[in-house]
């Protein structure tokens, strides 16, 4: 007698919601069964790094066989559901696993079982599907830290990890949420943005691509700033892909996250402390043994406390066109940041040491920002200078200028140059590259009163 038999009285008459209802539960209690054989009698570690071809047909064969000893028999269209939900419960992410295929979805937001978001074109929206309980999500956010050595437990309710896939994920549990298990997926495109990808989405204009790009050619230092999910790291990757080929580059992380499509990129990423407490690799550390590996360029995702102070000083002592980035809201912001951090680093400097290596390192400051309506833009390029009396001065090079919002709640504005000359023309054109002096005008036409300089 089969283990598992739909019951149907012959003289009920059912809607199809209740049929698909029924079948969906049966569907359920086999995904279950099958998965609890999985895990018993199965070496689910060697199936995980399969393909996803050769997943479904390792998967399929084992659930054929169980299904031939217990004298299943279900039609094909449910099997095919069995065997996706098996294959997302035993070697997935579960419910989760339909949202991490979707290419339109940026973000996937889990508050506790029965509650997930997600980002769709810079906007949050609820998703149709939930886990079964709490201890579900736990079994899938095991999944995630597992392979990698990794825990979560009350003795450390967080953890970050990285899918497979180069998505970025983090954790937190009771009792530090009061609400149940909570989990953010940061996903990242198979094929990184380009400047041209980034210029049609109207990030920013052709002026201003060009002028960054120049930067970036000709081996000035750049400083990306913005706040969280503004678009950094997808700016910084488009830029780092305009770095001459023949040049020896090496990126430093937190989370592995750039993507640079050429030759001779070497990739190294912080390390966290193990369950016992250490074998932790800082960025700081990365950062200096970096100098020993022959750079050309830097490029360091993030940087967020002493690694500051090194990363200033790579870009003083012969390592130009090295690119970073920093959590702030304006140019002014970010170099009052990275004035703190390298406070933080210890080194007991007075604060005209500190702004001199500031000015020495940072040529240009370019603001990134998500706005109300889900658009990422780049808000201003500033050139830093210092000038008399141990200021810095932060000149805005081009802008957008915001103008008011429309009825659907879309921000109406435009990018404008203010005028002002960017003082590495000179530079520009040292390296061959021939500049266009109108693409700094600010059109007659524009409101714009005054160009923006800023001192600190």
């Amino acid at each position: 007698m089969a283990l598992f038999q739909r019951n149907t009285p012959k003289n009920t008459h059912r809607t199809n919601d209740e049929r698909y209802i029924s079948t969906s539960s049966y569907i359920d209690e086999l995904v279950e069964h099958y998965k609890s054989r999985l895990l018993t009698e199965v070496n689910l570690e060697l199936i995980t790094s399969l393909s996803e071809t050769d997943k479904r047909i390792r998967i399929e064969r084992y659930i054929n066989q169980f299904m031939s000893e217990e004298k299943v028999v279900i039609p094909r269209q449910d099997k095919g559901m069995l065997l996706s939900k098996l294959i997302d419960e035993s070697v997935g992410f579960g419910p989760l696993e339909p949202l991490l295929k979707d290419d339109s979805i940026t973000e996937i937001l889990v508050n506790g079982p029965k509650e997930i978001y997600v980002e769709r074109k810079g906007k949050l929206e609820q998703a149709d599907t939930t886990f079964k309980d709490e201890s579900h999500v736990r079994h899938i956010v095991d999944r995630v830290v597992a392979p990698l050595g990794r825990r979560i437990d009350e003795s450390s309710p967080m953890v970050d990890a990285r899918l497979p896939d180069g998505s970025r994920v983090n954790a937190v549990i009771s009792p530090i949420s009061l609400d149940g298990t909570l989990l953010s997926i940061r996903k990242f495109r198979k094929t990184p943005f380009k400047m041209d990808d980034l210029e049609k989405n109207d990030t920013f204009t052709h002026d201003m691509s060009t002028f960054m790009q120049a930067l970036v050619k000709t081996k000035l230092n750049v400083l990306i700033s913005g706040g969280t999910g503004s678009g950094k790291t997808t700016l910084l990757n488009a830029l780092a892909m305009e770095i001459p080929f023949g040049e020896r580059v090496i990126t430093i992380e937190d989370s592995a996250e750039i993507k640079m499509e050429r030759e001779n990129v070497v990739g190294m990423e912080a390390r966290p402390a193990n369950v016992e407490g250490t074998g932790e690799i800082a960025i700081r550390q990365l950062v200096r043994n970096s100098l020993r590996m022959r750079p050309d360029r830097i490029i360091v995702g993030e940087v967020r406390g002493a690694e500051a102070f090194d990363m200033l000083q790579a870009m003083n002592t012969g390592h130009e066109g090295s690119l970073t980035t920093v959590h702030s809201n304006t140019p002014i912001d970010a170099i009052n940041r990275v004035e703190g951090m390298v406070v933080m680093a210890g080194m007991d400097l007075p604060t005209h040491i500190i702004r001199d290596y500031i000015v020495g390192a940072l040529d240009y400051i370019i603001q990134v920002q998500r706005l109300t309506d889900g658009s990422r833009r780049i808000t201003n390029i500033s050139e830093v200078e210092k000038i008399e009396g141990n200021k810095i001065q932060v000149r805005d090079i081009f802008l957008f200028q915001r103008t008011g919002v429309d009825a659907s709640g879309i921000i109406k504005g435009y990018y404008t140059p203010t005028g002002i000359i960017p003082k590495c023309i000179p530079h520009l054109q040292v390296f061959g590259l021939e500049v266009d002096m109108d693409v700094f005008t600010p059109k007659e036409d524009m409101n714009y009163e005054h160009s923006s300089v800023y001192t600190l």
